[in-house]
């Protein structure tokens, strides 16, 4: 049994993908202790972990103010010796034998360092990542650039490591072994994309979520799921009244997510069923249709059930992950500045009676599965790590 030290940024788009990994590393004997905020605590001892609690708030989206104006990660560097401090205090007289972090956490390289053991790369997030390096070659602000070599001078002192040149360097810290939650058909064209990932297929796993939803009222009605997920889905309330007036005579049941939004005093239908959050691995089976934000971890759940959908990307990697299920005949992408009732509407009827959406559906899911999930995962984690204790 080797102790694993995991490394989790948190949000939900980079915590729930591997909630599954750390169910099958336990399955297997390993012993993981999981850093990430007190959000996610259930969850991770769920799936086997150890919690521990970060000192501080490493919310990228938080940090950054409204997602999509950049920032977020340079924001939380000033953290760094606090964090690495606390982290090692917290787990003071445990000798991890290799770690497994979030690929956008941010001090990767510090602990690597540190700790002096291998690092396994989990990619939440892999669409458009040439396009964040290539932004190392920026000119960073004088200010920023300032509180970084403070900062490095200030771990360097204390623990003798070397930080790269620049701020940019810490975030995607080159692990030997980057698991990538999608399969290589699916995965978009990327030089970032080397022979250091292994396409490990979606992140579908039975998380233990709240189970308190009414699905007797699913049962033998057709259903549309709409959900624009957690982080995105409040900036432009907007598009809540259009999926009211859009479906307001659904012949079905209508079942939206509305993260942190306010609909207190809009009148929805009957026929909808509006909910903070819902049990989405669960909600799927009952699924005929659904409107998504084409995040990664939505979208390959909506694949993995083979249920068509419509994607209406607001930022980040989505607009990305959209037109490759576009490219592969998957889904109909609409512009959610412009959106129109009657737009959406028929975007969703088209791609329940085309039989072509769902045929290239079932290709990527074929993919998926194809691919081994986190039990081929954890293979390849055993295959570096234990290879090279070995040596």
């Amino acid at each position: 049994m080797a102790n694993v030290l995991f490394l989790g940024m948190p949000t939900h788009g980079h915590v729930n993908p591997t909630l599954g990994l750390v169910h099958e590393l336990t399955l297997r004997g390993e012993k993981v202790s999981y850093f990430a905020s007190e959000t996610f605590r259930t969850k991770i001892e769920a799936a086997g972990a150890v919690f521990y609690q970060y000192s501080e708030d490493l919310d990228i989206f938080k940090a950054a103010g409204k997602p999509g104006q950049g920032g977020g990660l340079l924001s939380v560097i000033n953290k760094a010796p606090s964090v690495i401090a606390d982290v090692l205090k917290q787990t003071e007289g445990i000798k991890f034998d290799y770690l497994i972090h979030s690929a956008a956490f941010p001090f990767t390289g510090a602990l690597v360092q540190i700790l002096g053991i291998p690092s396994v790369s989990s990619l939440a997030v892999f669409a458009g990542l040439d396009k964040f390096k290539q932004m190392a070659n920026f000119t960073l602000p004088d200010n920023v650039r300032e509180d970084y070599a403070r900062v490095a001078t200030e771990l360097q002192r204390a623990y003798g490591i070397t930080l790269p040149g620049s701020p940019l360097d810490l975030m995607l810290y080159p692990s030997p072994l980057k698991l990538v939650y999608t399969s290589r058909y699916f995965a978009p064209p990327s030089d970032y994309l080397d022979d250091t990932c292994r396409f490990v297929g979606p992140p579908v796993y039975e998380r233990h979520e709240d189970m308190d939803f009414p699905f007797e009222r699913l049962k033998n009605k057709r259903v549309l799921y709409i959900s624009l997920g957690t982080v995105f889905g409040g900036f432009d309330t907007r598009v809540y009244h259009i999926f009211k007036e859009a479906f307001a005579d659904w012949d079905g049941v209508v079942v939206m997510t509305a993260h942190g939004v306010d609909l207190s005093n809009n009148q929805l239908p009957t026929n909808f069923i509006v909910r903070d959050y819902v049990p989405q691995n669960a909600l799927l089976k009952y699924t005929d249709v659904a409107i998504t934000h084409a995040g990664m971890n939505s979208m390959s759940d909506l694949i993995s059930n083979e249920v068509p959908f419509v994607s209406l990307p607001m930022g980040a990697d989505q607009p990305l992950l959209a037109a490759r299920a576009a490219e592969l005949g998957a889904t109909i992408v609409l512009d959610i500045t412009q959106l129109k009732a009657d737009e959406l509407r028929d975007a969703v009827n088209t791609v329940i009676t085309e039989p072509g959406y769902l045929r290239a559906i079932e290709k990527i899911s074929d993919s998926f599965r194809a691919a081994g999930g986190y039990s081929q995962a954890v293979n390849e984690i055993f295959r570096l790590i234990y290879h090279q204790m070995e040596v």
